[in-house]
């Protein structure tokens, strides 16, 4: 069985969600061969898929929104990159296909969550499950009537799918398929206990250390602030606050997963996999408001909801006023469960032997991108 993995290089958060279900569906398969198709860099491919077997297949399904950086959005750069695939996609889906086939194998398509999935499934005549919190169709339609066309097309495409695994955290996604509910799709920390801890002589109160991450883009930041809270230890992957004396930078390759397990508090963006780790293990959660991209607002609202935190404005954040003497703030409602790589691993296994009603033809007409 071939499992083609269609990531969005929008960021590093898609990476990690499929990269945690991939790492458990080999376990639950081990002998089904992953794919790996994203424009996502190798090296991160790497780390996120840790001693789990995969091939990369170097790809660009999507665009998502161009940014500057963690917190900023470029609408027209976003149309002008959109009008660029545009032209890409045909030849790429056609070569891919092509090699595909030559595998001589059964094919299912997983997209997380490039639209463009389901034109490489129609070319197959493969099944397309998708693995999603959000859709381009809910971030393009509210970007304005500049992306009407974009909405329209990605909306159609989802349309296609087989199968939906719905991850928490997530924004509507009607797209009239059967769909799975599934929990938090958490990765898991893989150094031993104590080691990083060790190695960056971090506090052994975890309340006084302070993890600092806004995925894969990262964001600028003066790290004369780390002088504001000199009772603090703070790390992350950003070379910046290894300038600051109370700053540790993470080790290349080392996830900043990896260092939670010490921490009591994150200061990061809205970010689906971010909080998916961190609501798991236990971090408060201190997040820095975000404009001009949709799922910001919902997972704002359901950080409030599920997790300990705090909310800082993008000023707040520049000038150094972290919060960090503030008690967090308590859920509004219940935790989310977690074991929800587990739980797609196992959706997709039966979805492939055929069972619960799931057909292993693929659902919808043809769709013509132009």
């Amino acid at each position: 069985m071939l499992i083609v993995a269609c990531i969005s290089a929008h960021g590093f958060g898609h990476g990690s969600r499929s990269g945690a279900v991939l790492a458990a569906l080999h376990q639950r398969q081990p002998h089904w061969r992953l794919v790996v198709s994203s424009a996502l860099p190798p090296d991160f491919l790497a780390m996120a898929m840790g001693q789990v077997p995969f091939e990369h297949r170097p790809c660009q399904w999507d665009v998502g929104v161009v940014q500057a950086d963690a917190l900023g959005a470029d609408p027209e750069a976003t149309i002008e990159a959109l009008e660029r695939l545009e032209q890409q996609l045909p030849g790429q889906i056609e070569a891919e296909a092509a090699w595909m086939r030559a595998q001589g194998e059964p094919i299912l398509v997983l997209g997380d969550v490039p639209p463009a999935a389901a034109l490489l499934a129609q070319r197959l005549g493969a099944p397309l499950v998708w693995l999603a919190s959000f859709g381009w169709d809910a971030i393009y339609g509210a970007m304005g009537p500049a992306f009407e066309r974009w909405t329209r097309q990605a909306h159609a495409l989802y349309r296609q799918g087989d199968l939906l695994l719905a991850c928490p955290l997530a924004m509507p996604m009607a797209w009239d398929i059967p769909q799975v509910q599934i929990g938090l799709t958490a990765c898991k920390p893989r150094l031993q206990a104590g080691e990083l801890a060790r190695q960056l002589d971090l506090p052994d109160e975890p309340e006084r250390c302070v993890l600092i991450s806004f995925g894969g883009l990262g964001i600028d930041f003066d790290p004369q602030l780390l002088a504001l809270w000199p009772d603090h230890v703070f790390v992350g992957p950003n070379p910046a606050v290894a300038l600051a004396t109370n700053g540790r930078l993470l080790p290349k390759g080392v996830r900043p997963l990896e260092v939670m397990p010490y921490c009591r508090r994150l200061i990061t963006k809205p970010g689906y996999s971010s909080f998916c780790e961190a609501l798991e293990i236990g971090l408060g959660i201190h997040v820095v408001h975000r404009d001009g991209f949709a799922e910001a607002a919902v997972l704002e609202l359901a950080l409030q909801r599920h997790g300990e935190h705090r909310l800082l404005s993008q000023g707040q954040w520049q000038r150094g006023e972290w919060q960090l003497d503030q008690p967090l703030l308590p859920p509004q409602g219940q935790p989310l469960l977690g074991g929800g790589c587990e739980q797609a691993a196992a959706a997709i296994s039966e979805f492939v032997a055929g069972r619960d009603g799931f057909a292993l033809q693929p659902r919808g007409q043809f769709f013509d991108w132009h």
